[in-house]
């Protein structure tokens, strides 16, 4: 009994000092209002609307291991003696990280482990923040107000390039020894200054003696910083500008339907990271990634064959693979466009384009609304057929990027194999957005015949003259709505003779780009049903 008096004394105490605490704080701080509005937010219950949380929980993971790894690791190129217990390499002369990658590996229990986690855990978060970008781009969720939280996610895309590239290149074995160099020449091929930042960078010729130390420095400390700061600013905008939302009875423009964030949302999305956490720790158990043990410690006069980087930059190597042997020399310089090209202008070009697409996609709708629900890929076909266009040129070149592994495999012509890819680079996109185009279309005209016809019951009756027809029954309230609730830009009028060369422009592209569609028939109720459902939120006045 005293000690039940006692347990219910310090309980008490605690929730006074609690309650205390609590009230003390939100007279300073808008706490309650704060966690109140935070905890009934509402979230859409979709299946892709997970892909950005995939994103975030592996980059937790990628933080937890990495973490680990750095009591660990030790950075540099100081030459050591190789005592280890991995035998085949006793003995031989090696960088600090690389002796320091092999002890993790193969001397620290769980090492291994930890180490493959975490080269997986990076290659599910690059992934993730791919298709995440894409649905983002072809649902239309990049339109105002989230112009600049799409510009947000595109500035990670490339940071988590460069923190990948930086992770990879930290090892010091001889594959990703081979990529420094092909960084290296990257660097060099910048005109003018290029050479005298390359000597910057490495401290002196190649492979030089400071770099090394310079990615670890960037790894774990810089543009980690960076990636945590964008994506706790991503996720603020996430919050304020509320989710977007796929269009359903009782969805509309201006409100958002979903689950809670308490505790519907939370108990899904915990869940979501144990799955997350547990899927990267089975790849790392069973499936071997980044052997350097096999490939050796670097050497400047030696590369490895079959190399290949990580997926997410392979697309930069089969430019680079592609691009024939331009070189220009210019006031005693020489320009190597055959590595200026595919590797420093295409990847400006491709972030100047994804950031710069907001603008340009309002810039010729002409339009300044804002909008929260979002687009079905097929009631934008020609927005779509450049995604999938896009899609097809980068994987073009993933390709390419390994055409001596498929040219060995195959027992085919390098040569051969590289004017295949070359030729698909140009073709292959072209072809993919007329089809993705045509089918959009087609997809529409199926829709406008489910409309005026119905969908099939699977029944079919004969006429009194044996005529067979298949019985339709009236279409669904929540397909009606699907069909009939989009967005389409009006078309811009055509201008007049004297109009100005912008304004020409603008409008030819507004009718390149909106003109191909189906229009679907609605009866008056509908089609007021749709303009409410459509209609622009009303934003509050100060």
């Amino acid at each position: 009994m005293l000690f039940r008096r006692r347990r219910e004394h310090a309980r008490a105490v605690a929730r006074e000092a609690a309650r205390t605490g609590f009230t003390a704080v939100d007279r300073r701080s808008p706490l309650a209002e704060a966690a109140k509005a935070l905890l009934r937010k509402a979230f859409p219950d979709h299946w892709s609307f997970l892909l950005g949380e995939l994103a975030l929980y592996s980059l937790v993971v990628l933080l937890l291991t990495g973490t680990w790894l750095t009591l660990f690791f030790e950075p540099g190129t100081k030459d050591v003696l190789y005592d280890g217990g991995y035998v085949p390499l006793q003995g031989l002369h090696m960088s600090a990280a690389y002796s320091s990658t092999l002890h993790i590996t193969f001397d620290i229990r769980g090492g291994l482990l930890i180490r493959q986690m975490h080269h997986w855990a990076a290659l599910v978060f690059m992934a993730a923040i791919s298709v995440h970008m894409l649905r983002i781009f072809f649902t239309g969720s990049f339109r105002r107000p989230r112009e600049f939280n799409w510009a947000i996610g595109v500035s990670l895309f490339f940071l988590s390039m460069l923190e990948g590239f930086c992770g990879y290149s930290l090892p010091d074995d001889l594959l990703s020894g081979t990529g420094l160099r092909t960084a290296n020449t990257i660097v060099m091929s910048i005109p003018v200054v290029g050479t005298y930042l390359a000597y910057l960078l490495w401290d002196g010729t190649f492979p030089g003696h400071l770099l090394n130390n310079r990615l670890y420095i960037l790894h774990v400390l810089f543009v980690p910083g960076a990636l945590i700061a964008l994506v706790t600013v991503h996720l603020l905008l996430v919050v304020y500008l509320k989710h977007t939302q796929w269009s359903s009875p009782g969805r509309t423009n201006h409100n958002v339907v979903g689950q809670p964030m308490f505790p519907h949302f939370i108990a899904k999305s915990t869940g979501l990271f144990l799955m997350v956490f547990a899927a990267v720790a089975t790849l790392g158990a069973v499936a071997q990634i980044n052997p350097v043990w096999n490939y050796g410690p670097y050497r400047a006069d030696v590369v490895s064959t079959g190399a290949q980087p990580d997926w997410y930059v392979g697309f930069l190597e089969g430019a680079l693979r592609l691009m024939p042997r331009w070189e220009m020399p210019v006031a005693g310089h020489t320009i190597m466009w055959n590595v200026l090209l595919p590797a420093v202008v295409l990847p400006g070009v491709l972030a100047l384009v994804l950031i710069g697409y907001p603008g340009f996609e309002r810039w010729i709708t002409g339009d300044r609304g804002e909008y929260h629900l979002c687009d079905r890929p097929r009631d934008q076909p020609t927005r779509t057929a450049l995604g999938v266009a896009a899609v097809v040129a980068y994987a073009v070149l993933l390709a390419a990027g390994g055409n001596d592994v498929t040219a060995f495999s195959f027992r085919l012509s390098v040569n051969t194999l590289t004017w295949v890819f070359t030729a698909g680079f140009f073709v292959l996109p072209v072809l993919a957005f007329l089809l993705t185009k045509r089918l959009c279309l087609a997809l529409q005209s199926h829709e406008l015949r489910l409309l005026t016809e119905g969908e099939e019951t699977g029944q079919v009756t004969q006429r009194v003259h044996g005529a067979l027809e298949p019985g339709h029954r009236p279409l669904a309230a929540d397909r009606l709505y699907r069909f009939l609730v989009r967005d389409l830009p009006p078309l811009a009028p055509a201008p007049e003779a004297d109009a100005p060369r912008r304004t020409r422009l603008r409008a030819a592209l507004n009718r390149w780009y909106f003109r191909r569609r189906v229009s679907l028939t609605a009866s008056p109720d509908q089609r007021r049903h749709v303009e409410e459902a459509l209609a622009q939120p009303e934003r509050k006045t100060p």
